[in-house]
């Protein structure tokens, strides 16, 4: 039986693949109020991030049509990530995610009695 990719055609497929890489939800999560440099956005990050692994999660990211790169000539050089519309309506996500997160935390919490 051939496997299939379900990427474009289920929900949970699609969703799932686009928030593969580790760092993904949390640079959303990062860019949601607004634009960010990258140097801003590297230190917001948990220092187990590297320079190399933000930088491909972001090409990735914008590939993907999530985030946006914008680039001013400037000297030095500036270049801002911000949330695209379609990468917008994630907040929501994020929002029912970070509820989530906490009740699972109380849940854990109340294990350790």
């Amino acid at each position: 039986m051939d496997k299939k990719d379900y990427f474009g055609i289920c929900p949970y497929a699609t969703t799932q693949k686009l928030l593969s890489g580790k760092w993904a939800l949390l640079i959303l999560h990062t860019l949601s109020p607004g634009p960010v440099r990258f140097n801003e956005l590297k230190r917001r990050m948990p220092a187990a991030m590297t320079h190399t692994t933000l930088s491909r999660q972001l090409k990735s990211l914008e590939a993907d049509g999530l985030i946006i790169r914008t680039e001013y000539s400037a000297i030095p050089p500036k270049v801002e990530y911000s949330l695209s519309d379609i990468g917008r309506k994630f907040d929501k996500v994020s929002d029912a995610l970070f509820e989530w997160g906490n009740e699972y935390i109380k849940f854990l919490e109340s294990r350790d009695v």
